[in-house]
C-alpha cells in the first residue's frame, strides 16, 4: 500500500469510528501529556488522529480553540469524578462533601499535564463560554454538597458561594501543590495524597461547623 493510500485509510478509519471532534481532543490531549501545552498543535492533532491538516479547521479556528476543548473535556471528567464520588454518600452530606474534595485531588495528581491546562492561563472561559460551562458545572457540584450540608445542619448558616468558594481555594490549593510536586517527600512518605485531602478538608468543614447558641 502507497503511503497515500494508507493515510487515505486512516483518515476513513477515523471518520467511521466515531466523532472527529472527540478524536482530534483525544489525540491534543496525548500531545499535552507528553509535551505540555506548547507541544499541541492542530497538524499534532491531526497525525495524531489519522486525517489531513486541515481536518482540524472543520472543528477549531486556531490553537487557543484546540486546547480550550481539551480542557473542556477536562472539566467534562472532573464532573463525573466528582458526582460519582459522592454518589455512595448519599445520606451523609458531609461524607460526600469530603469524597468530592478527594475526588478533585485525585483528578489532579492523576492528570497533570490536563489540570495545569485546567486552571492555567493558556486558556480563559471567558474567552471560550463551552470552557466557561464545564468549569461552572464543576464548581456547581461542590457548591450543591455545601447547600446541602447547611440544610442539614452540619454547616453554618451564611452565603454558599462564599463558603463553596472557600472550599475550592483550599482543595483546589492542594491540587496545585501535588501537580506541581511542590509538597515534601517525607510529608507524602508519612501521609499520602488522598487523606491529606481528606484531613484538608475536614479541618475546613469542622471551622464551618455549627457554633454552639
Amino acid at each position: 500500500m502507497s503511503r497515500r493510500a494508507a493515510a487515505t485509510a486512516r483518515r476513513r478509519t477515523a471518520y467511521h469510528h466515531g466523532d472527529l471532534h472527540a478524536a482530534l481532543v483525544t489525540a491534543a490531549t496525548a500531545l499535552l501529556e507528553t509535551d505540555g501545552p506548547l507541544g499541541v498543535t492542530l497538524r499534532g492533532a491531526a497525525r495524531g488522529a489519522g486525517v489531513s491538516q486541515a481536518a482540524p479547521y472543520r472543528h477549531f479556528s486556531d490553537k487557543s480553540a484546540l486546547l480550550a476543548a481539551v480542557a473542556e473535556d477536562g472539566f467534562r471528567q472532573l464532573q463525573r469524578a466528582i458526582a460519582r464520588a459522592a454518589r455512595p454518600h448519599r445520606r451523609d452530606p458531609i461524607a460526600a462533601l469530603r469524597a468530592m474534595a478527594i475526588a478533585l485531588v485525585r483528578f489532579a495528581a492523576s492528570h497533570p499535564s490536563h489540570y495545569r491546562l485546567m486552571s492555567g492561563p493558556a486558556v480563559r472561559g471567558r474567552d471560550h463560554p463551552a470552557l466557561r460551562d464545564a468549569a461552572v458545572a464543576a464548581w456547581e457540584l461542590l457548591a450543591g454538597g455545601i447547600e446541602r450540608c447547611q440544610r442539614a445542619g452540619r454547616i453554618r448558616p451564611g452565603d454558599p458561594v462564599e463558603l463553596s468558594f472557600a472550599l475550592w481555594c483550599t482543595v483546589h490549593g492542594l491540587a496545585v501543590l501535588a501537580v506541581d510536586e511542590q509538597i515534601p517527600a517525607d510529608v507524602l512518605k508519612a501521609v499520602p495524597l488522598e487523606q491529606l485531602a481528606e484531613h484538608t478538608t475536614r479541618c475546613l468543614l469542622e471551622g464551618l461547623a455549627p457554633r454552639p447558641s
